[in-house]
């Protein structure tokens, strides 16, 4: 079991070896504009799992998830010779959920604001069903006597 601090910091060296290999070994058209935002590894460094995402629509997804899988091999060849450590962790390439979540959040929210900004305005043209004060007061009743 490696050290969580030596895991962190091989993390982060992969990441930055996944993107340098992404801009030196990929040379697939078919690669859409991927954005690495994480990187995993366990704590004996045998397995890494790389998050990115992918700029574009579903199909911009799917078909940069075949090249990354075409490419893993490779890609893990050359996090291997960048990283100088006895054993090259497996990558694992998952597409990052955190913009889609962002964007459901952000959705969630605005409709949040404008409920609120509609209740408000309710509130303001509400108005008494009867009268403003609907209890009676003790003069009233007094007067209502002397009247009769």
């Amino acid at each position: 079991m490696a050290d969580p601090a030596r895991a962190r910091r091989v993390a982060e060296r992969i990441k930055v070896l996944v993107v340098q290999g992404l801009e030196q070994i990929v040379k697939d058209p078919r690669l859409g504009f991927v954005t690495i935002t994480d990187v995993r590894v366990t704590g004996d460094l045998q397995h890494a799992t790389v998050f990115y995402t992918v700029l574009g629509d579903q199909e911009a997804r799917d078909t940069t998830a075949e090249v990354l899988e075409e490419y893993r091999g490779r890609l893990r060849s050359f996090v291997g010779r960048g990283l100088g450590i006895r054993l090259t962790p497996s990558l694992e390439f998952v597409l990052d959920a955190l913009p889609e979540d962002a964007a459901h959040l952000d959705e969630v929210l605005r409709l949040a604001q404008q409920r609120d900004a509609e209740l408000a305005a309710a509130r303001e043209r509400a108005r008494y069903a009867g009268e403003p004060d609907p209890y009676r007061k003790p003069r009233e009743d007094e007067e209502a006597r002397d009247d009769g």
